[in-house]
Parts: C-alpha cells; sequence; structure tokens
C-alpha cells in the first residue's frame, strides 16, 4: 500500500475541563503548531473568563485561529465555521506548520473533518420574522409548525432549543425543503489532510466533575460575575427582546450568571446551577464522541507517555526517523 502523504493534522478533542488547552499549547511549542480553536463559545468577543478563553499571554505564545470572529449577539454558524476553519489550515499549512485543532464543539469537528450538507445561508430577514413570531407565540408554538413540516426534524430537536428551532423553520422557509431533507444531500469533499484524532478524557467521572468545580470556582474568582455585568450593559444586549435565546449567551454558565444578576438565584445557587450545567455539557460532550470510532481515547492524567507514543508514531515520516 503506497505510504500516506497526505498534509498531517492533530484533532485535541474531549469534554470540557479535560486539559486540551494546555497540552495544545505545549504541543504547538515544542512541534512548530499553530492552534485552531473549535469551540463555539470562543468565537464571541467579550466572553472570556466563562468560556475559558486561552489568555492573552497562552495566545501571544502560540498563533491562535478562529478566536474573537463575532460580537455576542452576532450569529455564526457550523458551516460558516467549517469555512473560516478550512482556510485557517491551508494558511497553516502553507507556512509549513502543524494545525491543531482544539476544542469541545462537537458540530463544528463534524463539520469540518466530514462535512456538512448543503442547505441554504442564513438569512437576516427570515431570522427576524421567525424572532419576532416567537416574542408572540413562544418557541414551543414554533416547534409545533417545525413538527407538522418536518416531524424528523421536531423529534431531534428539543421544543426550548430556540437556535436549532429557528434554523430548521428558516430553512424551509427559504427552499421549500424541510431540513431534514437537505441533510440526506452528500456532504462537501472532506478536510484533505490526515487527521490524528485523540480524545482526552479523565476515566474517572469524579475526577471530572472536581476538575469542572474548581475551574468555575476559579472563573469566579477571576471576576466572570464583572464580566456578565458588563455583557448586560451592551445596548445590543440589554435592549434585546430576549437575550438569552441568542447563541453566545447559551454557552455555559453564562445564562445561570445572567439569571443571577437578574435576582433569580442566591450566591451559592447560582454557583451549584453553574456547575451542574457544566457537567451536563461534558456528559453530552462525552455522548457524541463516543461516536468517534476513528478517535483514540487517552486519560491524559495518567496515559501520558502513552499519549505521547502515539503522537511521536503519528508524525515520524514514512521510512524515515521519529519527529517531524
Amino acid at each position: 500500500m503506497p505510504a500516506d502523504t497526505r498534509p498531517i493534522a492533530i484533532a485535541l478533542m474531549g469534554p470540557t475541563a479535560s486539559g486540551k488547552t494546555a497540552l495544545a499549547l505545549d504541543w504547538a511549542e515544542r512541534f512548530g503548531g499553530e492552534i485552531v480553536s473549535v469551540d463555539s463559545a470562543l468565537v464571541y468577543k467579550r466572553l472570556d473568563i466563562g468560556s475559558a478563553k486561552p489568555t492573552l499571554a497562552e495566545q501571544a505564545r502560540v498563533p491562535h485561529h478562529l478566536i474573537d470572529l463575532r460580537e455576542p449577539w452576532q450569529p455564526y454558524s457550523a458551516a460558516e465555521f467549517a469555512q473560516d476553519a478550512r482556510r485557517a489550515v491551508d494558511d497553516i499549512l502553507t507556512r509549513g506548520r502543524l494545525p491543531i485543532l482544539a476544542g469541545g464543539t462537537g458540530l463544528y469537528f463534524h463539520a469540518l473533518l466530514r462535512g456538512l450538507s448543503p442547505m441554504p445561508e442564513a438569512d437576516a430577514r427570515v431570522r427576524a420574522q421567525l424572532e419576532a413570531e416567537a416574542q408572540r407565540h413562544g418557541w414551543t408554538a414554533l416547534h409545533a409548525e417545525l413538527a407538522g413540516i418536518d416531524p424528523e426534524a421536531a423529534a431531534r430537536i428539543h421544543a426550548t432549543d430556540a437556535q436549532r428551532i429557528q434554523r430548521a423553520l428558516e430553512v424551509f422557509r427559504l427552499s421549500g425543503r424541510t431540513i431534514s431533507d437537505w441533510r440526506r444531500e452528500p456532504p462537501p469533499p472532506r478536510l484533505p489532510v490526515r487527521v490524528l484524532r485523540l480524545i482526552l478524557a479523565p476515566a474517572d467521572r469524579a475526577t471530572l466533575h472536581e476538575r469542572i468545580a474548581r475551574r468555575f470556582d476559579l472563573m469566579l474568582a477571576d471576576g466572570f460575575l464583572d464580566e456578565v455585568r458588563a455583557l448586560r450593559a451592551i445596548p445590543q444586549l440589554r435592549d434585546h427582546p430576549a437575550p438569552l435565546d441568542l447563541p453566545a449567551l447559551r454557552a455555559v454558565g453564562y445564562r445561570q450568571a445572567w439569571e443571577h444578576l437578574e435576582g433569580d438565584t442566591e450566591a451559592a445557587e447560582f454557583r451549584d446551577r453553574g456547575v451542574y450545567a457544566t457537567r451536563q455539557l461534558a456528559k453530552r460532550q462525552l455522548t457524541w464522541l463516543r461516536g468517534e470510532l476513528d478517535a483514540l481515547w487517552f486519560d491524559p492524567l495518567v496515559q501520558r507517555d502513552a499519549l505521547e507514543a502515539v503522537l511521536s508514531a503519528f508524525m515520524r515520516p514514512p521510512g524515515g526517523p521519529a519527529g517531524r
């Protein structure tokens, strides 16, 4: 069998608080890499502490891509991410460097590595119409409308998932075809690189839960609530009819902080809700990751040597010594 001569990239996947950022920085510095963020919260400006965004010092150590692309009130789709990420990967390879894809947003990884079926792009006019209808009748009513049009999508999308309800109805109104029908179309060509898919996940779920709680407490100590106070003062968010329906503010922790600052919860309850929501996010991420059958799982806390061995073997040129 001929050697695979495609350029290489590394995908570091895993649940939140599993150590992806630290390992991506380490490997990027050691192997001449640049980091492509695969995280739906990091695309938003002003969401820094609560999203665990790499600090300015960390971003100065290693070039980062796909961070701070949109304001919190602006839309950004998985299809847009795939296009932007492909360009970033191409640019990194052109410079002779190693792309390291790091994050925990499964849909973004799927869009980039496997491709999304083609469908109409977002339309601001139709989205505004749907938001106005939701304000009058509620997203549950729009979910019922979707059930009449596309029962398959309605069964897959929760009645409170405003973003996905809106997208499914938007696609139908723009094209006259259901989103389920569009998804059966063949996807575009895959990313033309050889990717080492690695999943970082502590084997002990209690260990992951402890890391999540510790990180959330550190965020609070670093001024997370002040960050959300600043968001609440921005006119585009302060005057938005339903700010918590915006994708940016559905990022884990932000909804809970916003509601706390509205006076809905006491400090201790807010903290517990934030930790619980983050644990639930990690659970959903792990469920998605189990479907990545071509990925290798490692506990980064106890299997670092095995992880390094797999990396070394992957980066070894065909017939050559270890190393890049």
